[in-house]
């Protein structure tokens, strides 16, 4: 019993070296990519260069989880911002994100881990200008007030928590309305839903499932707006609404 046990954490131990080992490659390769194609804006370690910003204080790549984020803004660009798109593939993408996900976990170790430095390194947005943004081109206020659902935010969320919440809002269920082709309707909490297969829970917690092909399905998502911005969001958007935000105590 005593070497099986030794077998399995020795197995352990060599996976577990066997990934870093795949990770750290994959850091190095994407620096050098980074170095290449994206040094000049913002410097050979992310830390902001001759135009662009420093991305270890962006919130996009803060939040990025598997390159959901930055994966985007690589393909994309933005325009907007003189940011064009860069033409890599899957895997160089896959290495800048490890690279960059490397350099935050540096730079937030040489950094304090006191409340109020979090707040100060946030909070460098304009809190008027976020309000603008809010009522206004960001239509934030089609959907939260805040004398309601955003009444006191501020106080609930500590500020990497509540910039995290209001960029990628998560625990918020999809919902479906599916017609049959008998013409009944059904409608409910989204369950599942591929190619193939749709199913929903309704109101009074039953289970339906039906094949695609025989149905009609509309799924409302209710966080597909914040999905929308992230891809649209300048990083004064993102700080100045963060800004606002603070000030909902």
């Amino acid at each position: 019993m005593a070497t099986s046990i030794r077998f399995v954490l020795a197995a352990l131990l060599a996976l577990v070296t066997c990934v870093l080992a795949v990770a750290q490659g994959s850091a190095e390769r994407g620096r050098a990519q980074f170095a290449q194609t994206c040094g000049f804006c913002h410097g050979v370690d992310a830390n902001g260069g001759a135009e662009g910003p420093n991305l270890m204080r962006s919130a996009l790549v803060r939040h990025d989880e598997n390159g959901n984020l930055i994966s985007a803004v690589i393909r994309e660009g933005r325009p907007a911002k003189g940011m064009p798109a860069i033409p890599l593939n899957g895997s160089q993408i896959a290495d800048v994100v490890a690279f960059l996900h490397k350099r935050l976990e540096e730079s937030d170790r040489r950094s304090p881990r006191k409340p109020d430095y979090a707040l100060k390194l946030l909070l460098t947005g304009d809190a008027e200008a976020g309000k603008t943004f809010f009522f206004g081109a960001g239509g934030c206020s089609k959907c939260h007030s805040p004398t309601g659902d955003l009444a006191g935010i501020a106080k609930k969320y500590a500020p990497p928590d509540l910039q995290a919440h209001f960029l990628c809002p998560s625990g918020v269920a999809k919902t479906a309305i599916v017609t049959t082709s008998s013409g009944e309707r059904f409608s409910g909490n989204l369950f599942y839903a591929d190619a193939f297969r749709i199913a929903i829970k309704d109101a009074a917690g039953w289970y339906h499932s039906w094949p695609r092909s025989e149905v009609k399905a509309e799924i409302h998502d209710p966080l597909e707006t914040h999905q929308e911005l992230l891809s649209k969001y300048t990083e004064a958007d993102m700080h100045n609404t963060f800004a606002y935000l603070e000030t909902l105590k």
